[in-house]
């Protein structure tokens, strides 16, 4: 029986429900196919250890997670602690340490989901946002000088590398030529930043040679939102630098109905490292305990886990156990508009597990 070792972070906030949750969605969906199993490992890392420890998680964290197959992680922030330090504190060095740089978040309007958008449906809205995950904006580099003085000066350097650069465009376009419309529009800002965004916009023509295959278009990111918006059917995939790709991911999840339907996958293309699955919605510290959250969008995270695994068969079946629970909309959590629990929700995709049963009926 092939096994997967699954190294389990819920850190901070809701993480700490949505991702239980998860593992026992899992587990049950394991069962019910018969040909796989989980081992879990729990990590206590996040606020609650910084408090004890002054740092996220310990010095040889990625050691320690480097041994495993993949990462399931919940969320990182706490009202108590800056959240820069929390952010590069847990998540960011796990990305960069395992050179996670193919981030994306699918978003779709599910069966039964009524977003924003009026009268669109999943026909209409079905993305994946392509985010370069290492490097831009995101890259730690820049200082302060003479703080709190009158000429305090803060600087942040936006890095972008041509290796960088032409990866996580290979990576997009692998994506795209996967999808029935073979669509990929570029996102950058280059009229205004004229030194990285020109070389994305450069190294984008230049890769897309390789595709022929793949129709593409090109947008500034401020010109795409209402594109989102107003024509969400002319788009299929989008590749964005670290910051654009992760605004627009929250606005593409918010306009499939919920932040809370979102899903992550950071990605190690090359397998040398473990790649990290996490929900995109944040610790939530508002809806903490209530019993409340919304575990969907980390049963979709799952999703995107069991694909990378390996296990294209039991991610299919747990995708088609979320619709169903979402299509009868007769279980869902109050930011779809029901009023069920996390617990709840959780209950009613893993009698659908069950019923599916592993031949996916």
């Amino acid at each position: 029986m092939r096994t997967h070792k699954i190294a389990v972070i819920p850190a901070d906030g809701i993480g700490k429900e949505v991702i239980p949750a998860g593992v026992r969605v899992l587990q049950v969906l394991s069962e019910c196919d018969g040909t796989f199993r989980f081992r879990f490992k729990t990590f206590p890392w996040g606020s609650d250890y910084y408090h004890k420890h002054g740092r996220m998680m310990p010095a040889d964290g990625l050691d320690t997670l480097r041994r495993f197959d993949a990462i399931f992680f919940g969320a990182v922030g706490h009202p108590s602690i800056p959240d820069h330090i929390t952010l590069w504190g847990l998540r960011i060095p796990i990305c960069q340490g395992f050179d996670q740089y193919g981030n994306y978040r699918p978003a779709r309007i599910l069966p039964g989901i009524t977003g924003p958008l009026r009268g669109r449906t999943g026909k209409d809205l079905d993305w994946i946002v392509v985010r370069e995950n290492t490097e831009g904006e995101y890259s730690g580099v820049g200082g302060r000088v003479h703080r709190g003085l009158p000429g305090e000066v803060a600087m942040e350097v936006s890095v972008f590398t041509r290796d960088g650069v032409e990866r996580i465009m290979r990576f997009a376009f692998g994506l795209a030529r996967k999808r029935p419309r073979r669509l990929l529009t570029l996102v950058t800002k280059s009229n205004a930043q004229r030194h990285g965004m020109v070389l994305w916009d450069e190294i984008f023509a230049e890769v897309a040679r390789e595709f022929p295959e793949v129709k593409t278009d090109r947008m500034l990111v401020d010109a795409v939102t209402t594109r989102m918006v107003l024509k969400p059917e002319t788009l299929d995939v989008l590749v964005a630098s670290n910051l654009h790709a992760d605004i627009l991911s929250d606005l593409a999840a918010a306009l499939s109905g919920s932040l809370g339907i979102g899903p992550t996958a950071n990605i190690n293309p090359e397998r040398t490292y473990p790649s990290m699955f996490e929900p995109i919605h944040g610790s939530a510290f508002d809806i903490m305990g209530k019993g409340i959250a919304n575990p969907l969008g980390t049963f979709w995270t799952a999703v995107l886990m069991l694909e990378h695994l390996g296990e294209e068969a039991a991610a299919a079946n747990l995708m088609k156990a979320i619709e169903q629970v979402t299509a009868a909309g007769k279980v869902l959590p109050r930011d779809l508009g029901g009023n069920a629990s996390t617990e709840q929700v959780t209950d009613a995709v893993c009698a659908k597990i069950r019923k599916i049963g592993p031949k996916g009926r």
